[in-house]
This record gives structure tokens, sequence and C-alpha cells, in this order.
């Protein structure tokens, strides 16, 4: 599983560099998320783009991602892909993470 970083002025962008992010793929995800939110603060914005399918064990792993932070940590989740969009509203996690629509308007990076 390959995550990118970028800084931003208002957020912390972690890319998701994979086409999914399923049962082979979770433990792999959330042991990168971990070691990657542990190193900075405030807002993590997680940019799925690139992601094409998530499955329960992908799902179970993004959420672990957000319990593991710690107090004035957050995760924000970036560009569904429509499949990935409609497995967060369908088990209803999008009343959970706020869900934007791009990750660098989301950041700060781009100006509205």
């Amino acid at each position: 599983m390959e995550l990118t970083v970028d800084l931003t002025p208002q957020a912390i962008v972690i890319r998701v560099n994979a086409p999914r992010i399923d049962a082979p793929t979770a433990l792999q995800f959330k042991e990168d998320m971990r070691a990657l939110t542990s190193k900075g603060d405030g807002r993590f914005v997680l940019d799925l783009k690139e992601v094409e399918f998530i499955d329960s064990s992908g799902l179970g792993a993004v959420v672990a991602s957000m319990k593991q932070l710690r107090p004035g940590q957050v995760l924000e989740l970036a560009a569904l892909q429509p499949i990935v969009a409609k497995v967060f509203r369908l088990t209803r996690m999008d009343s959970i993470f706020t869900i934007h629509d791009d990750a660098d308007q989301a950041s700060g990076s781009v100006s509205s």
C-alpha cells in the first residue's frame, strides 16, 4: 500500500496511491496510517481519489485509523469515487466522517 503525504497550511494530506483498500491490503493500510498520523497534529485529509474499491476490511481500516488518533487530531476524507462513496453511505459512515469533494480544496492548498 503506497501512501504519500503533502503538507499544506491547513492540513496534512495523505494520498492513497492504490486502486483498492480491501482484505489483502487493509492491515498494511492501517499500520501505514498509524505511522503517518503519529508524526503530526491537527487535520489529516485522506485523499481517496485513486481508490476504486473498498470492502468491509478496508472500511474497518479507515475507521480504525480515525479511532487511533490522539486528542486534537481529526481525519477527514476527500475525493471518494462513486462506488467508495456508496459504501460510506450504506454503512452510514458518511455521518461519522467529514467528506470533501476535493483534497486540495479541503486542505487549503487551492483557492476556492
